[in-house]
């Protein structure tokens, strides 16, 4: 007879949100992609994959899962693929859990402010560490000052978050750069942890965009760049911010599912991404 496996975030059995410590929400907001397309299809594709991640972690010593009480909320419908009308829909549901880690899959990287407007009013001195290929601070992209191109600029002028400390950067325009603290951006696979740790504020809420990998580690994604941080160095950064941060959520963006059969490597390190993020934060 062949082994049930729940259709949710590593197949484990599902507990009721209200219990969890880590709520996974599903957010497939493809409404401004500019280059590459699929991000609409990432969530489900991280969720299939997560299923086949080995629920012992060596470095902690222990099954995650029966450590930490995981629910998975549904995924966010959308009426229409509309980033600005999608900033309110997201809201209403975070609003409910920022009592709890909430860990955010998209979809695209403008899901960030949303979710993030909700995390300010219970913590104002909130910082951000968002980890992208690009800034992402222009005031307006293809029409729209809601794009993924515009994600921090959000952040910064629509929500009052003045702390940003970029990781992996590689792109930005000559336009973003008055409306950016230069001190806290670092660029390409090069940074210092404790210079890192010093920008950032007591309360810190991560974005993950999956492009700040390099492309030969994550091609998979909808504007790939050249020169980014490895895996080692985003479980180095993990490691060392949870230990001395609190981190109150996160969201992982910009997985856009190669479609070719059989082929879920990509899926895969994203799944592994967040199970490792999970980890870390609420290590026993």
């Amino acid at each position: 007879m062949e082994e049930f496996i729940p259709d949710n975030f590593l197949g484990i059995p599902e507990i009721p949100p209200e219990e969890a410590e880590v709520l996974v929400l599903p957010i497939p907001l493809e409404a401004t992609v500019s280059y590459g397309k699929g991000t609409g299809r990432g969530p489900r594709a991280i969720i299939t994959a997560s299923q086949q991640v080995e629920q012992y972690d060596h470095e902690l010593g222990y099954e995650v899962n029966q450590k930490v009480k995981i629910a998975t909320l549904p995924a966010i419908n959308f009426p229409e693929q509309n980033a600005e009308k999608a900033q309110d829909i997201i809201s209403n549901v975070a609003k409910n859990w920022t009592n709890k880690f909430l860990l955010s899959l998209g979809g695209e990287h403008s899901i960030t402010p949303a979710i993030v407007s909700e995390y300010k009013k219970k913590y104002p001195d909130l910082s951000i560490l968002y980890f992208d290929a690009h800034t992402d601070m222009r005031e307006e992209w293809d029409g729209t000052k809601w794009s993924h191109a515009c994600a921090a600029r959000r952040l910064q002028d629509n929500h009052g978050i003045k702390n940003i400390v970029w990781v992996g950067t590689r792109n930005t325009s000559l336009g973003e750069q008055q409306y950016i603290n230069k001190e806290q951006v670092n660029y390409g696979d090069k940074y210092d942890l404790k210079k890192i740790l010093s920008q950032l504020s007591p309360n810190v809420y991560i974005s993950f965009d999956v492009d700040c990998f390099d492309v030969s580690t994550m091609p998979a994604t909808g504007t790939p760049e050249p020169g980014g941080i490895g895996w080692y160095q985003a479980m180095e950064i993990f490691e060392a911010v949870t230990r001395e941060k609190n981190v109150v959520g996160a969201d992982i963006a910009e997985c856009s599912p190669i479609p070719t059969p059989g082929f879920h490597g990509y899926d895969f390190l994203v799944a592994k991404l967040a199970f490792k993020l999970i980890g870390y934060k609420f290590r026993r």
